[in-house]
Formats: structure tokens, C-alpha cells, sequence
């Protein structure tokens, strides 16, 4: 099978094409993330630390950590990032503490979101705002 220059250009493109096309196509908004993870019910305002430092020199590795106390699930998202899940940490029924900490990768200044699933079925949310001087995705 013999293929000619434009048409390898062609099959080339036509490749790369599908490959970009899905990426963008999945990509979920912070609010359709929240309104999944919660099925729609209210947040409460307390009941979920957050712990973040307000400046993060390098925003390759920022520290933080959540804790709720009777918690099931803990989402986190990071709201200006390309792409917004951080991470959902998930505690059993002998779980000693419902904290977890982590180190994400943030790209510019933004506000960092906590949601947790209580074991009551309610939801509570906290938020922090994460000052970066050197974003960490590209920036």
C-alpha cells in the first residue's frame, strides 16, 4: 500500500485531531463537579478543614491537608486548574481519623475547594484561597 505525501499529511492530522477532540470534550466545570459529587443537596458551611498555606512560593508542591469529622468522602478541587480534581479520599467505618494530607500541583493564584460527604448523607464545604508566585502546570 503506497501512500503519497498529502496523504500521509492527511492520516497524520486527521489523527492528531481525534486524539485533541475527546480531551476537550470531557472536560468538567468546578460547579457540574460539585453538583455530581452532591447529587445537588446544600452545603453546609462548617464542619470541613481546610489547611493551606496562603502563599505558596512554587505552586509544583503546595502542602494541604482536609479533615472532617465524621466524613465518608472528602473531594478536592482546585478551581483554576486546567484540570480541577485534585483528589477524593474515601474513609471507612474503622477509619481512626477522616483527615488526609497531599501535595498538588496548582497553576495560578486560586481558590482551593473542600467538600465532604458526612455518614448522615449531608454535605459540607470549606474553600481556601491559594496565593502561587510560580505556577506549577506550565506557568
Amino acid at each position: 500500500m503506497n501512500f503519497s505525501r498529502r496523504e500521509t499529511l492527511g492520516l497524520g492530522l486527521g489523527a492528531m485531531a481525534l486524539t485533541i477532540l475527546p480531551m476537550g470534550a470531557s472536560a468538567a466545570t468546578v460547579d457540574e463537579l460539585i453538583a455530581e459529587f452532591t447529587g445537588g443537596a446544600d452545603m453546609a458551611d462548617t464542619g470541613v478543614t481546610l489547611t493551606a498555606p496562603e502563599i505558596a512560593e512554587n505552586g509544583n508542591t503546595v502542602p494541604i491537608s482536609v479533615e472532617a469529622e465524621g466524613a465518608s468522602e472528602i473531594m478536592v478541587l482546585a478551581t483554576g486548574n486546567p484540570t480541577p480534581p485534585v483528589g477524593t479520599f474515601k474513609f471507612g467505618p474503622l477509619a481512626g481519623s477522616r483527615s488526609a494530607s497531599t501535595r498538588i500541583r496548582l497553576a495560578t493564584t486560586q481558590e482551593v475547594v473542600a467538600i465532604a460527604k458526612l455518614e448522615d448523607g449531608t454535605f459540607a464545604r470549606t474553600s481556601a484561597e491559594i496565593k502561587v508566585t510560580i505556577g506549577g502546570c506550565g506557568g
